[in-house]
């Protein structure tokens, strides 16, 4: 069979964004994953940042990993890849000049469709960890993104944080990045049908939209008639990995201990120290949570 070009599986995402349907991401993180995916059945993957971040640092989600760490990562997957794969980009790594080197970046690493979000990151000085940039800076890196692509085919997303403002605030940001040209908008923190409604009554572009496994949005048919063509439910196949892992090496140690127990989030916060990050924010940089 046919081995599917770089450009032809972004015509392929741009196929599952204009479907009725909505379907569910594998997350994908190394070229292993991404040949698995592919092989089950999956029409679309996603390499997630935090995902990135713990696969290549093992740090927590802190907008530490770099734009070329995260690079490399993505072209070890674009090398084998027979799925489109949808790149987590986090801020772009910077501002907008910076988002279109991220965008020339990861294109020629392969990827289908790349996200760029409108948090504040990395966290800044005397902040919250979960502000937002101005609507217009946001407005601003999906332009440059839009204008750095070399492939029209490749899909740029604007992603945005539905748990941090109003309904109504996210209406206005999710309306601007439409009209800069955005190919589809992914929002996070969404708690409800009675919340996705209001704000995708507004909009005409498809919906990408992390839900992290909430059973207020299982509902596959009601997501596609509201617009949700991808939705992401987590990394929960990154996460068997580690637990799967850490059983293999403590069962050839033939070691018995209180960490037998832990679950693989568990096992996550152990080997990522996340309360040390979170300690050195508040101490050095007076970032609120």
């Amino acid at each position: 069979m046919p081995k599917a070009s770089h450009h032809d599986l972004r015509l392929a995402f741009r196929e599952l964004l204009t479907s009725g349907s909505c379907y569910h991401t594998a997350s994908v993180f190394d070229p292993m994953s991404a040949r698995i995916a592919a092989d089950l059945g999956f029409e679309v993957g996603i390499l997630g940042g935090s995902v990135a971040s713990l696969q290549v640092l093992a740090a927590p989600d802190f907008a530490l990993i770099t734009l070329s760490e995260f690079v490399e990562q993505a072209t070890r997957i674009g090398r084998v890849a027979q799925l489109p794969v949808i790149a987590d980009a986090d801020h772009g790594y910077g501002n907008a000049l910076n988002v279109m080197r991220t965008v020339i970046e990861l294109e020629r690493a392969g990827v289908a469709a790349l996200t760029i979000e409108d948090t504040l990151l990395p966290a800044q000085f005397g902040r919250k960890s979960t502000d937002l940039i101005p609507v217009e800076e946001g407005v601003g890196k999906i332009r440059a993104a839009l204008e750095a692509r070399v492939d029209s085919a490749l899909s740029i997303i604007a992603r945005t944080n539905a748990g941090v403002l109003t309904t109504e605030e996210i209406i206005v940001r999710t309306q601007s990045y439409q009209r800069a040209g955005a190919d589809g908008i992914c929002m996070v923190g969404v708690k409800d049908f009675a919340q996705l409604e209001q704000i995708a009554e507004h909009l005409t572009v498809p919906l990408m939209l992390v839900t992290y496994g909430n059973p207020n949005l299982h509902d596959d048919a009601r997501l596609a008639r509201l617009g949700v063509r991808i939705a992401v439910d987590g990394h929960g196949a990154y996460f068997a990995a580690i637990k799967a892992t850490y059983d293999s090496l403590r069962e050839q140690r033939q070691l018995q201990d209180k960490s037998a127990g832990m679950n693989a989030t568990e096992l996550s916060h152990t080997y990522t120290q996340p309360e040390d990050y979170i300690r050195w924010a508040k101490e050095f940089m007076s970032v609120e949570e």
